[in-house]
């Protein structure tokens, strides 16, 4: 019998049972990938974090893999949270910054003087594009023109209010046959620069509580509306959450709160 630590944080939350859990998993070696899937599935979290040492690796100290209960993904930033959550507060890591090795590149994450953490993510390209017909027959309320996330495959639909956003009811049949991983509905915020809902039926979540990774794209796209590169955002899930962002050229920095939940063991 193999035995695996596990953790659960709620991610971009100041108290449990809001922001967006998380699974976390050190390892000290890769398992197989199927069976990674199938811990994920077991776990139904929208994500679950892998990490394994890099000790000699120049740039990195883990890498860092993540799981929906279907799917491995490009980028996370809730998981990358959480991860770092653990590192820091259960793991003793030392000093203040910890590094990922990921398929997005390299990650950073850094404990502030007011103990948010900070990921430090690279920015996500947009480009403009015809509203696809299944989009548009999904989410009835989203105009005639959208954003395409090359990255990783997400539609971002930019609605007039942020009672547009939180009214949404989008069909969830129709998402998924749209064949890419999801969509990001944002509007400008009532009392926050801007808010975002995010659907991502192709990885098998219906609706994401708080996404950091979407950020990646919604911070450069804001920032280039509002004209400022410091933003407050907030994401309207059930659970909710709150990320102060900021552009820094071609990166995004991506802050909020970690709050422990459980440790246990897996065994397998």
């Amino acid at each position: 019998m193999t035995t695996l630590p596990l953790y659960q944080i709620d991610a971009f939350a100041d108290r449990v049972f809001a922001g967006n859990p998380a699974a976390v998993v050190p390892l000290e070696s890769w398992l197989e990938d199927s069976l990674m899937q199938r811990i994920a599935q077991e776990n139904n979290l929208s994500e679950t974090a892998f990490l394994v040492p890099e000790p000699d690796d120049a740039e990195a100290d883990f890498h860092l893999r993540w799981f929906t209960p279907t799917i491995e993904v490009p980028l996370c930033g809730h998981a990358t949270l959480a991860s770092a959550w653990v590192l820091f507060n259960e793991l003793d890591w030392p000093g203040d910054t910890v590094h990922f090795r990921s398929r997005s590149g390299l990650l950073g994450v850094r404990k502030r003087a007011d103990d948010w953490l900070e990921l430090d993510f690279p920015k996500l390209a947009i480009r403009e594009t015809d509203t696809p017909v299944l989009l548009g027959q999904a989410l009835p309320e989203a105009p005639g023109r959208c954003y395409q996330v090359p990255n990783d495959t997400n539609y971002l639909v930019v609605l007039a209010t942020e009672s547009q956003v939180r009214q949404a009811q989008p069909d969830m049949q129709a998402l998924r046959q749209l064949g890419n991983q999801g969509v990001i509905v944002t509007a400008p915020g009532d009392d926050c620069d801007f808010v975002s809902r995010y659907f991502a039926p192709g990885a098998g979540i219906d609706e994401d509580p708080v996404t950091g990774s979407i950020h990646a794209a919604l911070t450069p796209y804001w920032a280039g509306i509002l004209q400022r590169p410091e933003l407050m955002a907030r994401q309207l899930s059930e659970r909710g959450g709150v990320l102060a962002c900021s552009l820094h050229g071609e990166r995004v920095r991506i802050a909020g709160q970690g709050c422990f939940y459980l440790s246990g063991t897996i065994r397998i």
